[in-house]
């Protein structure tokens, strides 16, 4: 499994195959398969590791520092596996390994808003933010497909004057202020206790 993410590391995961994974380890691709009933099964390995190295912020401190940790910690996986990361972002996680990281999170999450309804949607919404921040930062931005016949910088700054302002504060040196920005703005909508959207249940207790 350490030679495969090796692997992906340096030629990414398209190109990954046990023929090729084979020839590193030196020996025939089918000895790979006394390890690994299938390549499948060596990605879920891969995912279930990249997912392993999310720390998991300690109990015992205030809930929404540890939301915050969480963050942090899932950016830093996706940073330490950057070739990987597209597969850890749409795997379900549905291995053993992957339903306790997931029941884990929702557990951070409702120790910060106890209504499960809401806490649920919340945990969807961090899943949505760090899913797009990291796939942002490690596959996409200046990384991703480009057009056949990308503009110039002087077609941007004739025609899309916001663009031009805009474009000095997408560099990689402004990634860390971006992504604590996001974090800062779903923390305050999670704590505002107020304004938590009411389920359908909820609206009808009230009612009676």
């Amino acid at each position: 499994m350490q030679v495969a993410l090796e692997q992906v590391r340096e030629d990414g995961l398209a190109q990954l195959s046990t023929r090729r994974l084979g020839q590193r380890l030196g020996c025939e691709a089918m000895s790979i398969y006394h390890h690994f009933p299938s390549k499948a099964h060596l990605l879920d390995a891969m995912v279930d590791h990249a997912i392993a190295t999310v720390e998991l912020p300690a109990a015992g401190i205030d809930p929404v520092a540890r939301l915050r940790a969480l963050c942090h910690n899932y950016r830093a996986m996706a940073h330490r596996f950057p070739a990987l990361f597209p597969l850890v972002a749409v795997h379900r996680l549905n291995t053993p390994t992957g339903v306790r990281f997931i029941d884990a999170v929702i557990a951070l999450i409702q120790d910060v808003e106890p209504d499960r309804a809401a806490a649920a949607r919340q945990f969807r919404a961090v899943g949505y933010y760090l899913i797009g921040a990291c796939l942002d930062e490690t596959s996409g931005y200046a990384k991703g497909p480009s057009a056949a016949e990308p503009v110039s910088d002087a077609y941007i700054a004739e025609h899309c004057p916001a663009l031009m302002s805009a474009a000095p504060y997408f560099q990689r040196q402004h990634w860390d202020a971006t992504f604590e920005f996001g974090v800062d703005a779903m923390v305050a909508r999670f704590t505002c206790g107020a304004t938590h959207p009411r389920t359908n249940d909820n609206r009808a207790a009230k009612a009676r």
